[in-house]
C-alpha cells in the first residue's frame, strides 16, 4: 500500500533517464525496494509491487525490476550491497559484446563491452554476467562510478522504452567483486523466479491499458467495446491467475526447478497482454493514443517490453518440456 500511495502522488511522465533514475533514487531512500525475496513466502506480494510499478511506468519498472532482482540475487549468493545503492542487473549475451574477467588480488578485473544496460547513466552499481578463463559465467558487482568504467550512446534507438538509456558499457581494467560461483547465475532456483517478475511487469502495464476500456464501457454502452471488454477482462484473468498459482507454488517449493512454472507463466501474460493491446486499440480508436499521454507512452513501452521474451523460440523451449512429461500434467 505505501509504494502505492507513493506512485500515486507522482505524475507518470519521466522524460529521460535522469528523471527515472532521480524516481529509483527516491523510492530506494524511502525503503520502497525492500520485496519480499523469491519464495520466502510473500512471492505474490512481489509480484504486485512489480505489477504496481508497471502500470506507473514501465521505463521506471524496468529499473526497479533489474534493481530489485540485482539484490534478490547478491543477496541469495551470501552477498551484502550497499546501503542507499542503486544497481542494474545486465545479463544479456549477444555475441559481440561480452565481458571476461581475470582474478585481481580479491577482487577482479573486467575488460569488455556489455550490451543494452538500462540506466547505466544513473546507477551506482551493476550486477552483470562476465565470462571467467575457462569460459564459465560468472557474477560480478561493480561500482560504475571508478576509473575503467565507460558509459556509451551507443546501442539504443528505441522509441518505446527510450528514457530507459540501455546503453552499451565498456570496461577497460575496473574494479569488480565476483558473487557466487561461476555457473550460480543461471543454476540458482530463483533464476527462473525471476523471469515471473518479469511476466509481472508486463502484467501490470497491460491491466494500466486495460483500465481505459473499463472506464470507458462504464460510461458508454458501447456493444463492441464491451465485448472488447469481455475479451480482456478474460485475458487478464487468466494472467492474474496464473500469477498467482506461480507466487503460491514458488513458496511452497522454493528450492525446486522453476523452470517449466515461468515459462508457462510469461507465455500466457505475454499472450494475455497482446490481446490486451489489441482489442483496447480497436475498442477506443485512435482519441487515447493521441490526447492521453500516460496511455500513449505504456502503448508505446510495452510491446519493447514483451520482447524480452523470445516468441517462438520461448514456445518451443515450452513445447519441449512439455512433450518429456506424462499425460497427467494437463490434469485439473
Amino acid at each position: 500500500m505505501e509504494l502505492q500511495n507513493y506512485l500515486a502522488r507522482r505524475p507518470p511522465d519521466y522524460a529521460n533517464i535522469v528523471a527515472l533514475g532521480g524516481c529509483l533514487r527516491a523510492m530506494v531512500e524511502a525503503g520502497l525496494d525492500r520485496l519480499p525475496l523469491p519464495g520466502s513466502g510473500h512471492t505474490l506480494e512481489r509480484f504486485r509491487h512489480l505489477a504496481d510499478v508497471g502500470g506507473h511506468d514501465l521505463g521506471l519498472c524496468k529499473l526497479y525490476e533489474g534493481h530489485t532482482d540485482a539484490l534478490s540475487i547478491i543477496e541469495q549468493l551470501g552477498g551484502s550491497p550497499t546501503p542507499g545503492s542503486t544497481w542494474g542487473m545486465w545479463a544479456a549475451e549477444p555475441p559481440q559484446a561480452r565481458v571476461q574477467v581475470r582474478p585481481a588480488g580479491h577482487m577482479v578485473a573486467l575488460h569488455g563491452r556489455k550490451a543494452w544496460c538500462s540506466g547505466a547513466a544513473v546507477l551506482s552499481h551493476a550486477l552483470l554476467t562476465a565470462w571467467d578463463a575457462d569460459d564459465q559465467q560468472q557474477l560480478v558487482a561493480v561500482a560504475l562510478d571508478q576509473p575503467g568504467v565507460s558509459i556509451t550512446d551507443q546501442g539504443w534507438q528505441a522509441v518505446g522504452m527510450g528514457a530507459t538509456g540501455s546503453v552499451e558499457v565498456v570496461f577497460e581494467g575496473a574494479e569488480g567483486q565476483a558473487i557466487g560461483n561461476p555457473g550460480d547465475y543461471l543454476q540458482r532456483p530463483g533464476f527462473w523466479q525471476g523471469g515471473i517478475g518479469i511476466a509481472a511487469c508486463w502484467y501490470g502495464a497491460a491491466r494500466q491499458i486495460a483500465e481505459a476500456l473499463r472506464q470507458h464501457c462504464a460510461q458508454h454502452e458501447e456493444p463492441h467495446a464491451l465485448a472488447h471488454l469481455g475479451a480482456v477482462d478474460a485475458a487478464l484473468q487468466a494472467a492474474a491467475d496464473v500469477l498467482r498459482f506461480s507466487a503460491l507454488h514458488i513458496d511452497a517449493h522454493p528450492q525446486a526447478n522453476a523452470e517449466l512454472l515461468a515459462r508457462r507463466a510469461r507465455a500466457v501474460v505475454e499472450q494475455s497482454a497482446e490481446q490486451v493491446l489489441r482489442d483496447v486499440g480497436r475498442a477506443l480508436g485512435a482519441g487515447p493514443y493521441c490526447k492521453d499521454r500516460h496511455f500513449a507512452r505504456l502503448l508505446a513501452d510495452l510491446p519493447v517490453f514483451l520482447r524480452q521474451s523470445h516468441a517462438e523460440r520461448d514456445l518451443a523451449a515450452l513445447g519441449h518440456i512439455v512433450a518429456a512429461q506424462p499425460k497427467e500434467a494437463w490434469t485439473l
